[in-house]
């Protein structure tokens, strides 16, 4: 009897996991569909006001140049680890953290790499390194356009005052709830389109077109911060669904098979005791 106790022990707790692993997915299912409206209305304006501003990059002569387009010889790489506060959410956090130590470790093994946190699991993963300039995970508690502007200040800082000379986003991009791009993006300075269509079309531009892109660059890259930021978001609550609806499924197929087991252990104990009380009857025959 002490073995049922314990497989209906078990099957109360699996009972109870699956209850707050499917209320955890319709959480993030609710909390997803207002991320996701968010990132994919302002996508198309991001996307398309950074591709501007790299075409109009493109057309400055060398001496006008913006200084954030300033290509220099690369010595300090400032990486920013896009992550979450919490855990839950699968994959998520772990596929940012390897994608950075693979930049680290590979791609910027020759230089001296700093970090830029934003999101609790990737302060705690690169914290131990004595190499984050700054931990930005409090930005999630208010997500506004205006606190990730001056995350995006402090970045166009570092890199006017040349204590970085790269600055890279390395992010989740949402696609679907199910599925998640790694974002290996570099942030400052701008990489000019080369041969691309605004680079074609002759405009007039008033003010000058040097004046326009030193106005608009900080605003693009703000926005293009906000934009990583966001997809980020929302690639969170996917993959926190996702993962909390193959927990529920996974917590449902256990405990069947608990009950399963507890039902064969049931059968056996009362076999038992009928096969004890059928010997002891003929035993008071006999």
């Amino acid at each position: 009897m002490a073995n049922l106790k314990e497989i209906r022990n078990r099957i109360s707790s699996v009972s109870s996991t699956m209850q707050i692993t499917s209320a955890m997915k319709m959480v993030s299912a609710a909390k997803l569909k207002k991320a996701q409206d968010a990132i994919t209305a302002m996508r198309p304006y991001s996307d398309k006001l950074t591709e501007l501003l790299q075409g109009l990059s493109a057309t400055l002569d060398a001496d006008s140049g913006s200084k954030f387009a300033d290509q220099r010889v690369v010595n300090k790489v400032l990486i920013v680890a896009i992550t979450s506060n919490r855990g839950l959410a699968g994959a998520f956090n772990s596929n940012i953290i390897k994608q950075v130590n693979l930049l680290v470790n590979h791609t910027y093994a020759n230089q001296q790499v700093s970090y830029l946190s934003i999101g609790k699991k990737a302060n705690d993963a690169f914290k131990k390194s004595n190499k984050v300039i700054a931990n930005k995970s409090a930005v999630y508690d208010d997500l506004t356009f205006d606190n990730v502007a001056e995350i995006a200040e402090l970045l166009m800082d570092r890199f006017l005052t040349h204590k970085a000379d790269k600055i890279v986003l390395v992010y989740n991009k949402f696609k679907n709830a199910a599925t998640q791009e790694i974002m290996s993006e570099q942030f400052l300075p701008i990489v000019p389109i080369e041969g691309g269509d605004s680079a074609n079309v002759d405009y007039i531009f008033e003010p000058s077109k040097a004046e326009i892109v030193e106005q608009l660059i900080p605003k693009s890259l703000k926005t293009q911060l906000y934009k990583a930021i966001r997809d980020s978001f929302a690639s969170e609550h996917g993959a926190r669904m996702t993962a909390m609806h193959k927990a529920t499924d996974n917590a449902t197929e256990l405990r069947d098979q608990l009950k399963l087991t507890y039902n064969k252990a049931r059968q056996a104990s009362i076999t038992n005791e009928i096969l004890e009380i059928v010997g002891g009857a003929e035993a008071l025959n006999n």
